[in-house]
């Protein structure tokens, strides 16, 4: 019911009556009183114009002459105008419906107004100036998301502490198909958690993500080029896809997901609001549990519900998904150090790259599982992931030839070194080694004893070898003594160091014991 007639129906109203209608059939003609025609009857006849020359007059002037007069049962209206001040006040709260209060007015008047009315009124009163527009949405081009104001909790079991949780909403806005997650916090890694769990719950890609200007997707908001989160953005790529934040200060560019944040307040928040739970998985379940109902619902005017719209339209615009799960990166600078190694902050340990960068900066990419190295966008190392602190993780083949052969070092590795050369200084390296009580010192020793062959050749090497095991000093200093004075060319040398044979020559001129009795 308007607050005043139409001037359309004043002119309906003066025709009628110069084609003679009574002012009773008037009413019933265009479904209004029989007083409210002989009222506007009299106030024509109170008029200075005629009833032909009110008939000529536009409607804008017919609206100036008969403004003042009004339809309106104004105790009636009052009381409505009256709870709409309550209603306005409820507006924020999570849930709210005009349905509800409608229904709660309607108990406690006499003679209420019908919804359509209400709403009317409502409308009237709090009208929206600014206009809108209606978007149409091509399916599997994009996925909302948004994070909902109001939070969940859990109960932890141990401590008795109520604890805050997140909710995570994505829709898919052309069958509006919604997925809802509870998770610890907005920060980039449950962000990115929430979105591959949403894909997976699609079950493919849609072509771009549509997100609010969160602190975990966005670093730098803008109304028309937003910096997008490097870490989002390689989210997106691994799932061939594309982040379209929306513009600041405008919430309309994603009106349908903060709708669909509202309709999980009223049909999901709502009815868990007096449960009780004791984790997070067990909020899930529930959420999970709730969202199959939430999705089953008809639409009013559509005749179908999210699920249906979605399984017989969106889904097969959809793009595939990737044949593996995402893994969460984050990025690291470093500089490799002298020694052929980058510094690994988080986990406080070291990582090989090739010799060659040494002295250059460097971006690390890392996942729980991985350390990728990269200099100018190429990738110059990958390794596994070691979480122990202070570890230096090698590959052999990024250390210079000098460094492999020291990482290389062993007792078999020597001798296998000594083994060409003769068994002698095999003997003499293993007693070298077994001599020492820290390895890498006989490792050095060991060194210069083969680098004699070098020298001297391998035959006398391990000629020399043998006289030094006979007089037990196999040493590298002997060993390197007896071949510096020839001692291994000498065959009577050789007499002299075996302790069981006579060194003394036979000479005429020599006496013998005998010559002293």
């Amino acid at each position: 019911m308007a607050n005043k007639l139409d001037p359309m129906d004043l002119k309906q109203i003066i025709t009628l009556h110069l084609d003679g209608y009574s002012n009773r059939k008037i009413g019933s003609t265009l479904g209004i009183s029989r007083n409210t025609v002989n009222t506007y009857m009299q106030l024509f006849e109170g008029s200075k114009y005629s009833l032909e020359q009110l008939l000529t007059l536009d409607i804008e002037q017919l609206s100036e002459l008969f403004s003042s007069f009004t339809t309106v049962d104004t105790q009636r209206h009052n009381s409505l105008m009256l709870y709409f001040e309550t209603v306005n006040k409820a507006r924020n709260h999570p849930g709210f419906t005009f349905l509800y209060h409608y229904a709660q007015y309607a108990q406690t008047v006499a003679n209420p107004y019908s919804y359509t009315q209400f709403m009317e009124h409502y409308n009237r009163k709090y009208k929206e100036v600014k206009g809108s527009m209606k978007l149409e949405h091509e399916p599997g081009k994009e996925m909302y998301i948004d994070f909902a104001g109001k939070k969940l909790s859990y109960i932890d079991q141990n401590t008795g502490e109520i604890i805050s949780v997140e909710v995570f909403v994505a829709i898919l806005p052309n069958s509006q198909y919604t997925y809802v997650q509870a998770c610890p916090s907005q920060k980039k890694e449950d962000l990115i958690i929430c979105c591959t769990n949403a894909l997976n719950f699609y079950g493919g890609v849609p072509l771009a993500i549509v997100s609010d200007n969160l602190k975990s997707a966005v670093s730098r908001a803008s109304k028309y080029e937003s910096q997008i989160n490097r870490s989002f953005k390689d989210f997106a790529s691994h799932y061939n896809c594309i982040v379209n934040p929306t513009r600041i200060y405008a919430p309309q560019d994603k009106a349908l997901v903060e709708n669909a944040v509202h309709l999980v307040y009223q049909r999901i928040y709502y009815p868990i609001r007096e449960m009780t739970f004791f984790s997070l998985e067990e909020l899930n379940a529930e959420l999970r549990r709730m969202l199959i109902t939430y999705n089953q619902l008809l639409f009013q005017r559509k005749e179908a519900s999210r699920v249906e719209l979605f399984q017989s339209v969106e889904r097969q615009y959809l793009k595939a998904l990737p044949c593996t799960t995402y893994q969460i990166k984050d990025y690291k600078r470093a500089k490799v150090q002298k020694i052929g190694y980058v510094y690994f902050s988080p986990d406080k340990s070291y990582y090989s790259v090739p010799y060659r960068y040494i002295g250059h900066h460097t971006m690390i990419h890392y996942t729980n599982t991985s350390v990728e190295i990269y200099y100018n966008h190429l990738r110059i190392a990958i390794h596994k992931r070691n979480p122990k602190k202070g570890n230096y993780n090698t590959i052999k083949e990024h250390l210079s030839s000098t460094h492999q052969s020291y990482t290389s070092w062993s007792p078999e590795y020597f001798k296998n070194q000594a083994a060409p050369h003769g068994v002698h200084l095999v003997k003499c390296v293993e007693k070298i080694l077994c001599n020492v009580d820290y390895p890498e010192i006989g490792y050095k020793r060991v060194i210069g004893l083969i680098q004699l062959h070098k020298s001297y050749g391998s035959q006398r090497l391990d000629k020399a070898c043998e006289i030094a095991l006979n007089a037990n000093v196999a040493t590298y200093t002997h060993i390197k003594n007896i071949l510096r004075h020839n001692m291994d060319l000498k065959e009577a040398m050789f007499q002299e160091l075996d302790a069981n044979t006579n060194h003394i020559p036979v000479h005429q001129n020599i006496r013998g014991a005998s010559a002293y009795q």
